[in-house]
């Protein structure tokens, strides 16, 4: 029997790899490409290819070679104007080449957001030199946040507190920027009560929103992550006309990732990802359809039935803290373990080959009774896995 579809996934991580699982169960033949062999979504694949996609010859290439049905960007630093040259000449770009190239890059969905839309947002400037920075600083003031305009997971992200943190702040970007752009965006400070991400999927029928997930983060990456989470009625309703107004502006099919600040009743636009994003993990627990799922029927033009939120859920990560080839996973069985009644536990180990500090390498989720249950379970849960180094 053929594939329902093959799609040819650029970025192999831990989201590559729930995306291929959803993907496969629907039939299609994956082919996923990272940087290096034995990437998380590669190891679940039909088939594998190793390249940078910053390599815009190699991309061309791998395309050429499988004549997927669609591209599907797992990553931001990808070549953007390859996409854009083979979605000219018929291929589907998921969810459209505009998207991955407005949203590669921190200021161009900034300026769709905020220019094109009259989004609120936080006070923001760019800054492409040290000198730069220490103006825009000047102009937004202290504190305020200090970011890649592209990076991922949060890397080359810091708070400017006082003036002499500036320069540091600066040498952290560079060395967190992914492509060859030096260049950040220095964002006012926002005095908000928490912060959301809004699964929003744009589909043939219509746009479709997941209840809001709550997340926490440190040095700008996620650890937790918690649905549902308490919003009025007046700022979801925000949220989502918000969500809408970019996903539809960027056009094309699947599932984004939208990042909020929230005020009470005020809600700020702050990020946005055309892709599963990390916070979603707690999909895996807490809904009927994962946020991989979704993506995947949004995709393949399938119907995408009432999304139910199946009761409160967390979940938390599971970090390296230094560089290694040589590891081994353990603490599992006593993860998996509740401390109380009530309390369902799951995880996902990504057996990602290398591990270095900081780096992703599991996460656990867990459904209680309420959300602050889920959290403190999923949190020990976390705790209880270790990463034993032998070299």
């Amino acid at each position: 029997m053929a594939a329902t579809a093959k799609i040819l996934l650029l970025g192999s991580g831990e989201l590559g790899r729930e995306f291929v699982i959803s993907a496969k169960r629907l039939g299609a033949h994956v082919v996923a490409c990272d940087a290096y062999a034995g990437a998380p979504a590669m190891q679940v694949a039909d088939e594998a290819e190793v390249f940078s996609m910053l390599d815009g010859a190699a991309l061309g290439a791998a395309i050429d070679k499988h004549k997927p049905d669609f591209i599907v960007p797992e990553v931001e630093a990808i070549r953007t104007e390859v996409l854009k040259d083979y979605e000219d000449k018929g291929f589907n770009v998921v969810p459209s080449a505009r998207a991955t190239i407005q949203t590669m890059n921190r200021d161009r969905i900034r300026e769709v957001a905020a220019a094109e839309l009259g989004l609120l947002t936080s006070k923001y400037l760019y800054a492409e030199s040290l000198g730069e920075m220490r103006d825009a600083v000047a102009q937004v003031g202290i504190p305020c946040v200090v970011k890649p305009v592209m990076s991922s997971s949060g890397k080359g992200q810091s708070t400017v507190k006082s003036a002499d943190g500036i320069d540091s702040a600066w040498d952290y970007a560079v060395a967190g920027m992914r492509g060859d752009r030096s260049r950040v965006i220095v964002e006012a400070f926002i005095d908000f009560d928490y912060e959301i991400t809004l699964l929003t999927i744009r589909t043939r029928q219509g746009v479709v929103f997941c209840d809001p997930i709550g997340h926490r983060q440190e040095r700008g990456d996620y650890q937790e992550s918690w649905q549902p989470t308490p919003m009025t009625p007046a700022a979801v309703a925000e949220a989502q006309r918000m969500a809408k107004a970019v996903v539809d502006n960027l056009g094309g099919y699947g599932l984004f990732g939208v990042e909020f600040f929230v005020k009470g009743d005020s809600v700020i636009f702050s990020e946005l990802s055309p892709r599963p994003h990390d916070t979603g993990m707690v999909t895996l627990i807490s809904q009927n359809l994962t946020e991989f799922d979704l993506h995947a029927r949004a995709i393949l033009g399938l119907p995408i039935p009432a999304i139910e939120q199946l009761g409160p859920s967390a979940s938390a990560v599971v970090l390296a803290d230094r560089h290694s080839t040589d590891f081994t996973v353990t603490g599992l069985a006593e993860a998996l373990v509740p401390e109380a009644p009530g309390i369902a536990l799951d995880l996902r180990i990504f057996n990602k080959p290398t591990t270095r500090p900081y780096r992703r390498m599991g996460v656990t989720l867990a459904k209680a009774a309420d959300v602050e249950t889920a959290r403190d379970a999923a949190r020990k849960a976390a705790a209880k896995i270790t990463l034993s180094y032998k070299a």
